[in-house]
């Protein structure tokens, strides 16, 4: 799909997930559809995954702009917590577009979250309340960041909102961020699992045993090499160096918690010429979390002075960072919020594009860490590279499964849009302007008040047809070919009838696949062993022999297995 296609849905109000490989433009295309907004009057709330992600594109972390923060589920009294916070309230409710970038990288339980925050701010039951939602980002780049002691996070997609928002497969075709052929073969066939020997010999002809590549950044996937990297370089400089140290005041527990969830460090030294970035948003002083620059001097007080990249000057002081109980503060750090940033790590990377890097993969432990590290250069010339690891070159299987569903989700929406004539695309798109309070007329937007948006027709909703479908006694398999939809859809809508309470176990059991059914109690028995109720680590002890969308199948059988028990 073009960009221009994903933009005829993107203007009509339709929810989107747009994805599609390094340099196919979706920040690009997202930028476009912001600026066509803002146009008409219409203000969307930009937000991201991550703090980094979220610099890409001028905004904020949805985590902050949905007040949800670290937490991963909400209770009764967390949502009635959010809806005494007045300019919370204010923000969610107005807001009529939400886009959420690197959606990679936010697992199921945090989308639910932001998903119970919207509907409880805006007090709507439709999905995030009722707003255009916008996912942007490409499965295959780096998944949902697991903390020691949580439970595998589940990718986005799989959320039962995700399923119930509907959204349009929008897959950018086009290539913009590299014209080297061969390169973009060879990132192609890193993404298709298709690691031939020549793709080894590739790799090969781009190490080097330097540990300089002029001032490239270099690109680590452990910390461990980042920090060491950063203290060689800064014990280099000859200038004489600040050390700052962070203060803390709170209870024990909430102040590590709080440490390890900061991005700068206890212990921060800098020196003049000291390359940085920043850990913080501050908006009124002219930087956000990921923000790069160098240290150019300190003042009289000692507050260091840095040059951004592009070339703005600001003289940084401590900021605080908080945990909270409602309106009761658990805990407090203060610290300059600056990182040393000769090197960073592959997960900041994502998002950017370099015109050359240095690049160690020797160590690499996630999927697609490799995938993400190359990609961010333009061309074989850029790259420069220490050596890499066998899971280097690996993509995660459950995306890999999926993602010939949403090609085939794209191509037919792309087909769609032949069905449309440009007077009803027209009229759908100024219809949307106007139910989001907009003008049609961009001349008028500075003198056009604000109107509530338009109420939208009721239909049945597609999980109530599945819903139908199965009390007809209808399997998975004849449901899908019925509804003309893929399995992994038809799995997705029921796994949210399960969560609403409207499917029981008598009826996932008469809706098993047939061949399916004498394989429960074996893959049921790899889910308790295990102890987990992800699918990959499943997956991978079955040998991939088992289907992705038969392990959601039992699992579902499963979860209505525990809660008839639990009555």
């Amino acid at each position: 799909m073009t960009q221009k296609e994903a933009l005829s849905f993107l203007k009509i109000g339709a929810n989107v997930f747009l994805t599609g490989e390094p340099g196919s433009g979706k920040t690009h295309t997202i930028n476009e559809y912001v600026k066509y907004l803002r146009t008409h009057g219409i203000e969307p709330a930009i937000t991201a995954s991550t703090g980094i992600a979220s610099t890409h594109i001028g905004g904020m972390t949805i985590h902050a702009w949905s007040g949800i923060g670290i937490k991963k589920f909400l209770s009764e009294n967390d949502l009635d917590e959010l809806c005494q916070r007045e300019r919370l309230v204010s923000r969610v409710s107005k807001t009529k577009v939400l886009i959420i970038d690197e959606i990679s990288m936010l697992d199921a339980q945090t989308l639910t979250a932001v998903d119970m925050a919207c509907r409880a701010l805006r007090r709507r039951e439709e999905p995030f309340g009722g707003m255009q939602v916008v996912f942007v980002g490409d499965f295959f780049q780096l998944p949902p960041v697991n903390r020691a002691g949580q439970e595998i996070s589940l990718f986005a997609y799989l959320a039962p909102v995700w399923q119930e928002a509907e959204p349009i497969v929008c897959y950018l075709s086009e290539q913009h961020r590299t014209e080297d052929a061969d390169f973009l073969k060879f990132l192609s066939a890193i993404r298709s699992g298709e690691i031939t020997e020549d793709i080894h010999e590739t790799l090969q002809a781009r190490i080097t045993a330097k540990t300089e590549h002029g001032n490239a950044t270099r690109l680590y996937a452990h910390n461990v090499n980042v920090d060491r990297v950063n203290i060689e370089k800064l014990n280099a400089l000859t200038h004489t160096g600040r050390t700052f140290s962070m203060s803390a005041r709170g209870g024990e527990y909430s102040i590590e918690s709080l440490k390890k969830s900061c991005l700068s460090p206890e212990t921060l030294s800098l020196k003049v010429g000291a390359q940085v970035m920043f850990t913080k948003n501050v908006f009124e002083s002219g930087y956000v979390n990921g923000t790069l620059g160098e240290v150019e001097s300190f003042t009289a007080d000692g507050d260091p002075v840095v040059r951004t990249k592009k070339g703005k000057r600001i003289q940084v002081v401590p900021q605080d960072w908080t945990m909270s109980d409602g309106s009761r503060v658990l805990a407090t750090i203060s610290q300059i919020p600056l990182r040393l940033a000769w090197a960073i790590t592959v997960h900041k990377s994502q998002g950017m594009t370099l015109d050359e890097a240095t690049i160690d993969l020797r160590e690499a432990f996630e999927y697609g860490q490799g995938y993400v590290a190359l990609s961010r250069v333009r061309s074989f010339s850029g790259l420069s590279l220490l050596g890499y690891n066998a899971r280097a070159l690996e993509v995660h299987p459950e995306v890999a499964s999926v993602d010939s569903q949403f090609k085939e989700a794209s191509l037919k929406a792309e087909n769609s849009l032949d069905k449309i004539s440009e007077a009803e695309q027209t009229k759908l798109e100024h219809n949307f302007i106007h139910a989001c309070g907009g003008s049609v007329d961009p001349s008028k937007v500075k003198k056009k008040k604000s109107k509530s948006g338009k109420t939208s027709v009721a239909k049945v909703s597609t999980y109530d047809q599945t819903l139908s479908l199965c009390k007809d006694g209808k399997s998975v398999d004849e449901i899908t070919k019925m509804r003309d939809v893929t399995k992994g859809t038809i799995i997705g809508h029921l796994e949210t009838l399960f969560m609403r309470g409207d499917l029981e176990i008598g009826t996932i059991s008469k809706i098993m696949p047939k061949e399916l059914v004498p394989q429960i109690p074996k893959i049921s028995q790899v889910f308790i062993e295990l102890k987990t109720d992800a699918l990959t680590p499943v997956f991978e002890y079955l040998k991939s022999k088992v289907p992705f969308e038969d392990l959601r199948l039992v699992r579902l059988y499963m979860q209505a297995e525990r809660a008839v028990k639990a009555k």
